[in-house]
Formats: structure tokens, C-alpha cells, sequence
């Protein structure tokens, strides 16, 4: 007597309710060079939260932060969707925006 596995009923982890926002950043398209100089300078090239300073003669380091962001990675390809657009469709220099 064989037995089928019913269907797993429960409800979807937390990072698939995140699903449709990913799909949406990752089916962005640009169509026009202001939108992706927009998109550009919104997005850093650099996380903007890791630091290294000093303090009273002590040296410190903050981590790169947006990592822990779950569209990290979809933004990050938006940004460089934005440069290939600029630089092989439009034929612009796009090296200030690269650090």
C-alpha cells in the first residue's frame, strides 16, 4: 500500500511574503538616461553604514550593514542594470558613478 505525502499546508516563511517586491525591483527596466542617473544616485556603490573610526585612541570598524537588508541584492543589480543602460545604450561615461 503506497502513500501519497499530502501537501504541505502550512503558511509561507517570511522571506516569500517578500517575493513579489523582488520580482518588481528585478523587472525594472530603464527606458530613458534620467531615470537610470536617478537610480544611480539614489543607490550608493558602497554601503554607506561601514565605518572606520577612531575614538579616545581606539581604532573601530561597523560592518557593512546592508547586507541585512533582504533587497540588497535586487538593488544592487537595479544600480548595475543602470549602469550597463547608461554606458551601452546611451554611449555615456558612467566612471563618477563607479567607486
Amino acid at each position: 500500500m503506497s502513500t501519497t505525502p499530502s501537501p504541505d499546508l502550512r503558511s509561507p516563511p517570511a522571506a516569500d511574503s517578500l517575493a513579489p517586491i523582488r520580482r518588481w525591483l528585478d523587472r525594472i527596466e530603464f527606458r530613458t538616461p534620467r531615470q537610470a542617473h536617478r537610480i544611480c544616485k539614489l543607490i550608493p556603490c558602497t554601503c554607506p553604514f561601514e565605518r572606520k573610526f577612531t575614538l579616545f585612541g581606539h581604532f573601530f570598524h561597523t560592518p557593512p550593514l546592508c547586507e541585512f537588508n533582504p533587497f540588497y541584492n535586487e538593488f544592487v543589480a537595479l544600480r548595475l542594470r543602470a549602469l550597463t543602460y547608461l554606458a551601452d545604450v546611451c554611449g555615456e561615461d558612467v566612471e563618477h558613478y563607479i567607486c
